[in-house]
């Protein structure tokens, strides 16, 4: 029998390392019901259980669209608990890359520090089905333990921007795309926000995540050695 929601949280403080914590996410989507989860704050995917999750973060990154992207004054969990019935609706694209996946539900609690919303936790199914209420109820307390662990933990700025930095710092995996952001604004002679949209494109466009293609352009910037 796996662990309870209760007995995860108590000792969420021991996984220090990014492997442990893709571990203790594992075990955590499990009690929750979950095929897996994601912890994103800001734009920032800091913490999540699978590549599939990691991926649904990306797509919505990518895209602009899926159920992630919530209102700043939302606080209720958004449930798509059949994401088949949204293929011509809200989400075209994001819905048929998820189906892709072998997505049928998706589930996204704010995840809060105080009063102010900071980010998203999103979990997925394989089979179409809604939460329970008890579901529902402990994803919230995931979602608030989460977001001040996660806080606690993240990397000064005297710390590497791409990587775990110290032991039970929080891995930033997506550094690499603001500095790509940045190479393609000054090559391109254009605005952050449009160099931004252009790189979303190339990912998408060519299949790859974002961060793949973000390192891809950083790569193109590197001095290599001729001799």
């Amino acid at each position: 029998m796996g662990s309870t929601v209760k007995e995860l949280l108590d000792v969420l403080y021991a996984a220090a390392t990014e492997e442990e914590r893709r571990v203790w996410a594992v075990a955590c989507a499990q009690a929750l019901g979950l095929g897996g989860i994601a912890i994103s704050l800001g734009q920032e995917l800091v913490w999540f259980s699978d590549t599939t999750s990691a991926r649904l973060e990306d797509l919505q990154f990518v895209l602009g669209q899926g159920p992630g992207l919530l209102h700043q004054d939302e606080a209720a969990v958004r449930e798509v608990p059949d994401l088949g019935r949204l293929l011509a609706q809200q989400w075209p694209q994001y819905t048929a890359e998820a189906e892709e996946l072998g997505v049928a539900a998706l589930f996204v609690w704010p995840v809060h520090v105080g009063a102010v919303r900071v980010g998203t936790m999103t979990g997925y199914r394989r089979t179409a089905g809604p939460l329970s209420t008890e579901q529902s109820a402990q994803g919230w307390l995931v979602a608030d333990a989460l977001a001040q662990h996660v806080l606690n933990r993240w990397p000064s700025s005297t710390e590497s921007c791409n990587g775990a930095g110290h032991a039970g710092a929080v891995e930033l995996h997506r550094a690499e795309v603001h500095q790509a952001t940045g190479v393609l604004a000054v090559r391109l002679g254009v605005p952050l926000a449009e160099a931004l949209a252009r790189l979303r494109a190339r990912a998408y466009a060519s299949g790859m995540t974002l961060a793949a293609a973000a390192h891809a352009i950083i790569e193109q910037e590197l001095p290599h050695d001729t001799q």
